[in-house]
């Protein structure tokens, strides 16, 4: 067997599907010069809107910008709680430290890796001991699998609270009978190269069917404006999407559809090969998962020697995330729900990701698999 290394994502197989089209659109914007939003971004946004379902989008210069602004439009201060996983990129809670706001860190079930709906509601009542106005709830729809809405919402509901959908990592997936991009009252999600939908570089989208609200957002990602840029209505930011990102995009979501849906034939084989050896993904009924990541956990006393030996075979891996947020830093200061989240910090320290993207084909799988699997049984 081979040992020369591949990809853990494999863009340039993409690019050698849709390389030309891309080309011609980034011409197309070099030609007219138009390259701070151009009529690119416009027609991307109601590509994005229409392909999910949702009446407007904003797009953005990256994904840590479209969890912000709609905080800021939702007014999010200090003294105000919002609820967030501490499982996940510290982007998630960043945003509202921002603000001034407080985050309050969630605990997530151990098998969907997504927000635990009994911890968010522990984490509610510390909010109010501790004095703090629970405003916002940010759901995040891990490694491309949307959170348990079904179960998350009517909490959300039922403490006059207002829910953003995290869906950096799983636009072009469906929760049930919804698309990512229509759950909760706003959706941000991030274009980063290695999404399931990048562009070449950073940029990110938000979603809405509130038109006031993307009214708001479009004033604050160009400084607050009103009339024109030089009439600031409000304190924003710069946070325009390039045209040149655009274009890459516009031909990038019309292939989307048809690359989540072999990222979901590559989970499967993964699934199917792996399940009598280590703990799997678990996939919710009637969920369409964009398979951002393909994570499963082995024994954390394993994990650093697996990871050493895969890699010897040219087998790349990931580990996301390696410590979660309650325990960083920049954020141990910050309330968590319960005595603990106890499920966030034992995934920490045992998941492991595999090579996912919908140009796996079936020899490189194959190598994968073995390759782990000889890992597994030489170190666990």
């Amino acid at each position: 067997m081979t040992n020369a290394p591949i990809p853990f994502i494999d863009l340039g197989a993409q690019r050698a599907r849709i390389g030309a089209a891309i080309d011609a659109g980034l011409l197309r914007v070099a030609h007219h010069g138009q390259y701070i939003l151009g009529p690119e971004v416009k027609t991307l946004e109601a590509d994005l809107a229409a392909f999910c379902g949702a009446k407007d989008c904003v797009t953005v210069s990256n994904g840590t910008v479209a969890l912000a602004m709609p905080l800021m439009a939702k007014g999010i201060r200090p003294g105000d709680a919002v609820f967030c996983p501490s499982f996940t990129f510290a982007a998630t809670a960043e945003v509202v430290a921002w603000l001034g706001a407080t985050p309050v860190f969630v605990d997530v079930l151990p098998d969907t890796f997504n927000m635990d709906p009994a911890s968010l509601e522990q984490a509610i009542v510390k909010a109010k001991a501790q004095g703090l106005k629970p405003k916002c709830v940010i759901s995040v729809d891990l490694f491309g699998q949307a959170a348990d809405y079904d179960a998350i919402e009517p909490i959300v509901a039922a403490h006059g609270l207002w829910l953003m959908s995290d869906a950096a990592q799983s636009f072009g997936g469906a929760y049930k009978a919804r698309k990512v991009g229509t759950i909760g009252h706003v959706t941000a999600t991030s274009f980063f190269p290695s999404k399931p939908l990048g562009c070449y570089g950073d940029g990110g989208a938000i979603f809405t069917d509130d038109p006031e609200m993307a009214a708001i957002m479009r004033s604050l990602r160009v400084h607050g404006q009103g009339s024109d840029k030089y009439d600031n209505v409000r304190i924003g930011l710069n946070g325009r999407l390039d045209t040149l990102q655009a274009a890459v995009l516009i031909e990038k979501l019309k292939i989307l559809g048809d690359e989540v849906a072999t990222r979901d034939d590559v989970a499967k084989r993964y699934s199917e090969a792996l399940c009598d050896n280590v703990p799997v993904p678990v996939l919710l009924p009637e969920l369409v998962s964009a398979w951002a990541q393909y994570t499963v956990q082995v024994p954390a006393s394993a994990r650093a020697a697996i990871i050493q030996a895969m890699k010897a075979d040219g087998i790349p891996t990931m580990v996301y995330y390696p410590k979660p947020l309650h325990l960083q830093t920049a954020y141990k200061h910050f309330p968590l729900a319960g005595n603990g989240l106890p499920v966030s910090e034992r995934l920490a320290q045992e998941v492991l990701s595999l090579p996912m993207h919908p140009y796996l084909d079936h020899a490189t799988q194959d190598r994968v698999v073995e390759t782990f699997k000889r890992a597994l049984k030489a170190h666990a």
